[in-house]
């Protein structure tokens, strides 16, 4: 289907464009700016003391910032995918910085990315190689959450301006419970699982966590707030119970939390000349903002141009130099697991489509550039069904495949890993959750409060079972609960195989139960803790290139155009739902997050009511 757009919406999109790459182009020519100093030589200045030009020190140094929404995957290429920036891009840019011999030294500026402990630790070892290069690395905070700060502590120096704050207060698990709520809309939930872990489902059946719940969570904020002390008082040369006390005395200004020894200096970001020069008055000090992005081309003249700029909002990719070295494909899987196609949203919405990731998979495994597959895991799960064939996709795969696993790869997210020949997960990457739920929300009660009456006419002991009117019968819940118990079964007997246990033994582990990383690696279901470059280390190792000069990179799957991630795929039907964009901007950011997972559940379960969800989400602050 050809998506047609109004004139009007065609031109605004071309005008925004247009104004956003002009305001780039001009803010390319500006001299950088530190503060009141510009680093700006004219020829007539050069001429004036050529002699004093060539002795004077030259400094540089290079400004990454960390901030908003940091995805993971490939970018889209030219004007779309520079506006934001990603995880990969962030990565490649550290790279970058630690091999080009005229940066001195990098310059971090975190302002709260939005990311987990599995991304923190990715960007902390990132930094870590631009340290054992040479080059020191320094962090500026300003408002700076759990988050921020422990990126920074894998820096040299930590700087904070005098009115800053460090809001590190611990951690804390809050779980809205919503029965109370479908009680007075009589709503029934009617909800079936396997594991008494698997607690996915009880915000909509209790009013507080079961026991069991509640011991899975003081669980994992053990393990986590390990992680976190543990990485601190490494970084900082503090002991463990000094980092505790420090956080228990949180938040703090910049004061007090120098005095707790959590940074170091004091510093507004115009003295980063002075740190730099460092008593030399003579130097030539440069900071080069945006370090490692890449500027697009602003020139649309002619029919050339209109053509250029057309491809930029496509999301087409340029030409690039053809390669002939070998490739490590890295797949990444991002989002909740669903049926069909996948998708990615402006906003960070992601599904992992099974048609889309079987389909990627296969491209891979039949590309003979390609020697081995590192698939890149960020999921809570979703359907039982599409993380099933994504798992059989792996499996018929006749290479080498490794398993990243980012902030979580649990339920369905760990299904679909359990088949690689080798498993690194961050240490505080969320998995497991081998369990399984499923059911409903009954909405008889509600529609008569709200004078809507129904009747029935059936065929079939069974003929209720999908219904969203009325709660399980008994005949229904015992066929369900069979169905579901079979999934189950089939789950901890491909994960049993898959990581060489016996299926008890793999039982003991599973009932829904969610571990850290860390804890992972000791019980088995994972094999080593490291980052996607350790992955991506062992795949080369696996498919005998340790020794190659280059191997290539294949991001996949190759990343929807702006025009797809607004208006939807454009073989199929358009839709907008203006009801769902309306309670956003209504409602709390924590009330409509909700909403939103309930959504997906919702949407999930309308194709496999057999769930293989993670009970939570965690957002790290």
């Amino acid at each position: 289907m050809l998506l047609k757009l109004p004139s009007t919406l065609c031109l605004c999109l071309c005008g925004l464009l247009l104004t956003a790459q002009i305001a780039d182009a001009q803010s390319s020519r500006r001299p950088a700016r530190v503060g009141s100093s510009v680093v700006k030589a004219t020829a007539a200045e050069k001429s004036k003391d050529e002699e004093s030009e060539e002795a004077a020190t030259k400094i540089r140094w290079a400004e990454i910032e960390l901030s908003g929404m940091l995805s993971e995957g490939p970018s889209l290429p030219g004007l779309f995918g520079e506006i934001g920036q990603s995880l990969t891009q962030i990565s490649d840019r550290l790279d970058r910085a630690a091999k080009d011999d005229t940066v001195d030294a990098v310059v971090l500026k975190i302002t709260n990315p939005l990311i987990g402990l599995g991304s923190v630790h990715e960007l902390r070892t990132k930094i870590l190689s631009v340290r054992e290069s040479g080059k020191p690395v320094h962090a500026l905070l300003e408002t700076a959450l759990t988050t921020d700060y422990l990126i920074a502590t894998a820096c040299d120096k930590i700087y904070m301006p005098e009115p800053g704050m460090l809001l590190m207060t611990g951690l804390r698990a809050e779980v809205s419970f919503y029965k109370n709520l479908f009680d007075m809309l009589d709503v029934e939930v009617d909800v079936l699982r396997v594991g008494k872990y698997k607690a996915a489902a009880e915000p909509y059946t209790r009013t507080e966590m079961s026991p069991e719940f509640r011991q899975e969570i003081n669980d994992l904020l053990d393990s986590q707030y390990s992680i976190i002390c543990k990485m601190i008082a490494e970084s900082r040369d503090m002991s463990v119970e000094d980092v505790k006390k420090a956080i228990d005395n949180g938040p703090h200004t910049s004061t007090t939390a120098k005095e707790y020894g959590l940074i170091d200096e004091i510093r507004y970001a115009d003295e980063l000349e002075d740190i730099a020069r460092d008593g030399d008055e003579d130097a030539e000090f440069t900071l080069v903002q945006r370090y490692g992005k890449e500027k697009v081309d602003t020139n649309f003249e002619g029919f050339t141009g209109m053509m250029k700029m057309m491809n930029l909002m496509m999301g087409v990719d340029p030409s690039k130099k053809k390669s002939v070295a070998p490739q490590i494909a890295v797949i990444y899987a991002n989002g909740s697991i669903m049926s069909g196609r996948g998708t990615s949203g402006p906003f960070g919405d992601e599904i992992i489509g099974s048609e889309t990731m079987v389909k990627t998979i296969r491209e891979a495994a039949e590309n003979d550039r390609v020697k081995a597959i590192v698939l890149r895991v960020n999921s809570p799960g979703g359907s039982a069904v599409a993380s099933d064939l994504i798992w059989r996709a792996l499996e018929q795969v006749d290479k080498p495949v490794v398993v990243s696993m980012g902030d979580v790869a649990a339920s369905g997210g760990y299904y679909i890993s359990m088949g690689a020949d080798h498993i690194y997960a961050e240490p505080g990457t969320i998995t497991g959750s081998i369990g399984v739920v499923g059911g409903k929300l009954a909405l008889e009660g509600l529609f008569e409060k709200l004078g809507i009456t129904t009747s029935y006419v059936t065929r079939g002991e069974n003929s209720g079972a999908l219904s969203i009117m009325q709660p399980f019968s008994e005949s229904e819940r015992k066929a369900m609960q069979r169905t579901m118990n079979e999934i189950y079964e089939i789950f901890v007997t491909k994960a049993a195989a898959g990581r060489e246990m016996d299926v008890d033994e793999l039982k003991e582990l599973a009932g829904g139960r969610i571990y850290t990383g860390e804890v992972a690696v000791e019980n088995g279901l994972v094999d080593d803790l490291g980052t996607l470059d350790d992955a991506f280390k062992k795949a080369k190792e696996l498919a005998g290139l340790e020794n190659a000069k280059d191997v290539d990179r294949l991001l996949l799957p190759k990343p929807t155009s702006p025009f797809e991630q607004l208006f939807g795929p454009l073989d199929t039907e358009v839709k907008q739902d203006v009801a769902t964009s309306v309670v956003q901007d209504l409602l709390p950011a924590e009330l409509t997050a909700e909403l939103r997972r309930a959504m997906i559940i919702n949407e999930l379960s309308a194709t496999d009511p057999r769930l293989l969800l993670m009970p939570f989400q965690l957002r790290f602050k």
